[in-house]
């Protein structure tokens, strides 16, 4: 078991989490192919809230890589201790997120984040910050294309388009399943986004979202709906 604390002067306000972002950014590795598709471990990390209580939930589920089987799952649940400001929400998420991977057993090999990476405004979201903070590699699949510009991929599953910011890449627009709406890709940490993007095949044999993420929503929904009890 491998334990990822939470750093000791972690922001409570935006001025300092700004200041952190600002420091951490540079720490982001883009030139690491990142793990295999199909080899090792794939963890899932999804959180949810109860707003009325100020309570997040975080899960993670791991998942062999080859088969998408869980190897193993687990969950930290917490106060909120950081207000809503778009762009800076991994300042409300890591605290249960590390803690929720502190308490696996198995190795989490490559981790996919319901959210961003490098595709954030300031180039920092979610699956970035985590994996600067652990080491670990990390890329985002998120539902939405944020504030940035995409054309629709082609209609077969595998088709992609850029998801810029003017004239930058930030991510991609990735069709999952033929006709269906994209998800859209970003490398976070240690893993470039061609690969990231061949992850997020491999994850989705079924449905527009991984596995990873499927699996880690109904977890985190559910630890959520235990600790209202």
């Amino acid at each position: 078991m491998i334990s990822y604390p939470l750093p000791a002067d972690w922001p409570t306000d935006e001025k300092a989490a700004r200041a952190v972002q600002d420091e951490l950014r540079g720490r982001v590795v883009l030139d690491e192919a990142g793990p295999p598709p199909g080899a090792g471990h794939v963890t899932g990390v999804d959180v949810a809230y109860d707003d009325e209580r100020d309570v997040v939930a975080a899960a993670v589920v791991v998942l062999d890589a080859a088969t998408l089987d869980v190897i193993e799952e687990a969950t930290a649940v917490g106060t909120v201790a950081f207000p809503y400001v778009p762009g800076l929400l991994a300042f409300r998420e890591i605290p249960a997120v590390l803690a929720a991977l502190s308490r696996l057993g198995a190795d989490p090999g490559l981790v996919v984040c319901d959210g961003y990476g490098v595709a954030h405004p300031r180039r920092f979201g979610l699956a970035s910050h985590l994996g600067v903070l652990t080491g670990l590699a990390t890329m985002g699949v998120a539902k939405n294309p944020f504030t940035f510009a995409y054309e629709a991929p082609a209609a077969p599953r595998g088709s992609a388009s850029p998801l810029l910011d003017g004239a930058e890449e930030v991510g991609r627009a990735l069709r999952t399943r033929e006709g269906v709406k994209p998800v859209f890709v970003s490398a976070g940490h240690r893993v470039t986004l061609d690969n990231a993007c061949a992850h997020a095949l491999r994850l989705t044999p079924r449905y527009r979202l991984p596995e990873s993420t499927r699996r880690a929503d109904a977890l985190c929904r559910a630890a959520l709906r235990e600790a209202a009890r």
